[in-house]
């Protein structure tokens, strides 16, 4: 569902960003990439949602190359960044119709709010406006969204970020409902104690590279830790 094949990325033919990422996640499955700041995590999820050119090797979703089909591919993905921006001067609701609007289809206000409030947003909260949203809140419309538009693949960018323990471990019920749905998910992070409790394969990214691989349930968590500060110090 999501794949890379040989991808590299490169600025003014100075050095690599992205080097040479091959990556392969089919539906149903969630992979974590960690890594310091700098290490290509945000680059190789631009690459997916077609916002950069690779400059060297493919990007595909749903068998799609995401250059060469870039309306088709976004029909089948959704994104959620470390900040959901919506419009903070309507509703929940509002927001929700007016995106999935974009996207082609036309919901009635009780198929909003059944999508909002089965992604965790309390029913006395979808008619409000989003300015009085905290940020699990928003994050929820984003989820609220990827669902309503059926999407097949989910690129997250820190989507755990500033989040109190209880709404980051709402997020993570709502991310395993989506794989529950066949949803391949991509996702970068630095929250090792979220990718471990999703049971998550994770690749972790150093100097542009995919330095190693693991199953995160089958490691304990200090030995991914240390794992991720060997990778990174390198």
């Amino acid at each position: 569902m999501i794949k890379a094949k040989g991808i590299s990325k490169s600025y003014n033919g100075k050095r690599f960003v992205l080097d040479a990422l091959d990556l392969e996640i089919r539906g149903g499955e969630i992979f974590c990439l960690l890594g310091a700041n700098g290490a290509g995590k945000t680059t190789t999820i631009n690459l997916f949602l077609g916002f950069i050119k690779p400059t060297k090797g493919e990007a595909f979703i749903d068998g799609l190359n995401v250059h060469t089909n870039p309306i088709e591919t976004k029909h089948r993905i959704a994104y959620i960044p470390e900040q959901v921006m919506l419009y903070p001067s309507l509703t929940g609701v509002e927001n929700l119709r007016y995106f999935t609007g974009l996207a082609g289809y036309a919901y009635t206000a009780k198929e909003l709010c059944h999508w909002l409030e089965g992604a965790g947003l309390p029913a006395h909260a979808t008619g409000r406006r989003v300015s009085t949203y905290s940020k699990g809140m928003r994050q929820k419309v984003g989820i609220a969204f990827a669902r309503a538009k059926n999407a097949k693949a989910l690129l997250l960018d820190e989507p755990t970020s500033g989040l109190d323990p209880k709404a980051a471990n709402e997020f993570g019920s709502m991310i395993e409902h989506m794989r529950e749905n066949d949803a391949a998910i991509l996702m970068a992070t630095h929250d090792l104690f979220r990718a471990r409790e999703l049971r998550a394969k994770a690749g972790i990214m150093g100097g542009g590279q995919m330095r190693d691989i693991v199953d995160l349930d089958r490691v304990e968590l200090a030995d991914i830790e240390s794992l991720y500060i060997a990778h990174t110090e390198e």
